[in-house]
């Protein structure tokens, strides 16, 4: 397969008749809910991803599915993308090449207001994929997620300099965040 051409194929199915492929008459166009949507390429996992974050996320759904017809670079009836919600974003799932890896120069950040979502985040997009430091981990499918308290960015900007820093070295210490370690280090004097 000529993974050159895919971004365009994408976008020309994007904006193709479903019926080509395969799948009857695309939706009627609604008014744009979100400007930017972040898109995900998998080499061939989009729908298991797709299904495996619809059941970690609250208010998640799919939205819309493209299918691959007769004569596709991929088995019909495979996935070529959908638009789906997670806690109310949109984002899209692409099945396009094992050329294209996700690397950790991106990442999805999720905020947290208790330690327990920290836990359940963390547990559920950990499993079969790898933790990182500073509340970063892979999820199986190798996509980069940052698991971290909304508190956050405050503690580490404390304007005192030596507060800021007490955080910043608790945090670098973790894998999976601490919300009371994070605060006892901010509230250190």
């Amino acid at each position: 397969m000529n993974t050159t051409l895919l971004p365009i194929l994408l976008l020309a199915t994007t904006f193709a008749s479903a019926a080509v492929l395969g799948r009857g008459a695309p939706p009627a166009p609604g008014p744009v809910s979100q400007r930017i949507t972040t898109a995900l390429w998998f080499e061939n996992q989009a729908e298991e991803a797709m299904r495996f974050y619809s059941t970690i996320f609250k208010d998640s759904k799919v939205l819309s599915e493209t299918r691959w017809g007769e004569g596709a670079p991929f088995p019909k009836g495979t996935l070529l993308s959908a638009r789906l919600q997670l806690a109310g974003q949109e984002f899209v799932v692409i099945n396009g090449s094992p050329k294209i890896p996700f690397t950790d120069a991106t990442s999805l950040m999720i905020s947290c207001q208790t330690q327990e979502e920290i836990d359940a985040y963390w547990a559920k997009l950990g499993a079969g994929g790898a933790p990182g430091r500073c509340g970063w981990l892979k999820d199986k499918f190798g996509v980069s997620w940052q698991v971290v308290p909304n508190t956050l960015e405050k503690l580490l900007g404390d304007p005192d300099p030596a507060t800021a820093r007490r955080v910043a070295e608790a945090m670098m210490k973790m894998d999976k965040l601490d919300m009371a370690t994070l605060q006892r280090a901010h509230d250190q004097r």
